[in-house]
């Protein structure tokens, strides 16, 4: 047995009073800076692996879900707007389809369906957005299209959306590759005139002619960073054939171009007054492709985006019921926050009422009922903590005297 100091590490020569640990087998030893190396050796060569083809043992592993699943889950969070949760529903299934089928030789390739939502401010575009998101087991951005320009411009490139997609996996290629991306403010890239224009638009055509490509499914050169200012980074190439885009923006004044188009103003005995009126309070839902060009999306564009889906208005009963029906509802937020002040909040139904009425003067949609709450309760969210008082009872005639005081009411009615 050869003595403790003439011991020494079988792989570095280290001798017993050189390292800290050395660690005994059958006929050698071993330190533990080697140990260190050893392990980083491996981690290494199991990431190269991975790479080259492992994608397999992502942490994205697709749990299919059945469109009427989907719709129940959304259902729980947003109010209404049946059409479009069904439309979403369907489209994410058949994604889910898309990446799993086995392609054969003589199989029919199935192409994404890419979808346009159009809707009033505050109808719930992102609210669905963020709550099929919440369920989905696929990597999901939600980018603005507001910050993007036309390349060689100030702002950000279109490819940068697929940065924030890569973010969000943990920079997964393979996973990201099958994810889904929503486009929030698309209206706002819209062209300025129907004509194409002498002059250059750098935030409007020119972003959309950048988004065709990706939109429809080709190789791009990701920066793993994002934007222009690291022009040394190693690009990332991502595959967008698999890549979900789905759209949404209120498009503001493309009621008065659906009007044109349909005509609402039909004479004679048998016309239904009642039908009418109601087609005229929601022209969105004749909503189609030809109008969206006319706003000002180029047609190659709205070719790549083929379904197209509205959000209703919200109505007195819908707003009702985003007040309290909801998972998150607001008068359950708002409760919640009163709780941990250990105070109970109860409001009355002539005050739930009140609040619905003056969202409905403002058109302000769901988030219009935020800021009525606000004004209402912010007094007692101010005073009451450390006050040891245990109820809030907020009657009719509390909550109009606090929105009476607030900026609020100074705002003009729509």
């Amino acid at each position: 047995m050869p003595k403790q100091s003439h011991l020494h590490c079988s792989f570095c020569g280290r001798s017993r009073d050189e390292v800290k640990i050395l660690i005994a087998g059958q006929e050698g030893h071993i330190c533990e800076n080697c140990v260190e190396h050893a392990q980083e050796i491996i981690a290494q060569e199991l990431n190269i692996r991975q790479e080259n083809g492992a994608a397999a043992s992502s942490s994205f592993k697709l749990s299919v879900r059945k469109p009427a699943e989907i719709k129940r889950f959304l259902d729980e969070y947003v109010i209404g707007q049946d059409d479009a949760k069904k439309i979403l529903s369907v489209a994410v299934y058949n994604h889910y389809k898309r990446i799993t089928q086995k392609q054969l030789a003589d199989d029919v390739e199935i192409e994404k369906s890419n979808i346009i939502m159009v809707g009033e401010t505050g109808t719930g575009k992102t609210l669905l957005a963020k709550t099929i998101a919440r369920m989905l087991n696929v990597p999901f951005a939600i980018v603005d299209a507001t910050v993007f320009t036309e390349a060689g411009y100030v702002g950000e490139d279109v490819e940068s959306m697929l940065t924030r997609l890569l973010q969000n996996c943990n920079y997964d290629v393979a996973a990201a590759e099958r994810g889904i991306v929503y486009v929030d403010e698309l209206d706002k890239i819209a062209r300025k005139g129907d004509n194409p224009s002498i002059t250059r638009d750098v935030s409007g055509e020119g972003v959309q002619q950048g988004l065709l490509k990706m939109l429809e499914g080709t190789e791009v050169l990701v920066p793993p960073q994002g934007g222009r200012k690291h022009p040394e980074q190693k690009m990332i190439k991502v595959d967008t054939k698999n890549i979900l885009f789905v759209c949404g923006g209120a498009f503001d004044g493309i009621d008065k171009v659906i009007a044109r188009r349909v005509n609402t103003n039909a004479i004679g005995f048998n016309v239904n007054k009642e039908q009418q009126e109601m087609q005229r309070s929601n022209l969105l839902q004749f909503i189609n492709a030809q109008d969206l060009k006319s706003f000002g999306l180029i047609p190659e564009l709205l070719g790549r985006l083929p379904v197209v889906t509205h959000l209703d208005p919200l109505d007195m009963e819908t707003l009702r019921s985003i007040l309290t029906e909801p998972k998150n509802s607001l008068i359950k937020q708002y409760t919640r926050l009163f709780d941990m002040e250990g105070v109970n909040l109860v409001i009355d139904e002539e005050v739930l009422n009140f609040m619905v009425t003056k969202a409905l003067e403002y058109k302000l949609g769901a988030r219009g009922l935020r800021s009525i709450c606000e004004s209402i309760l912010t007094d007692a969210m101010f005073e009451l903590p450390g006050q040891g008082q245990k109820e809030l009872h907020v009657t009719l005639d509390y909550a109009q005297r606090m929105f009476n005081k607030s900026k609020m009411s100074l705002l003009k009615v729509a």
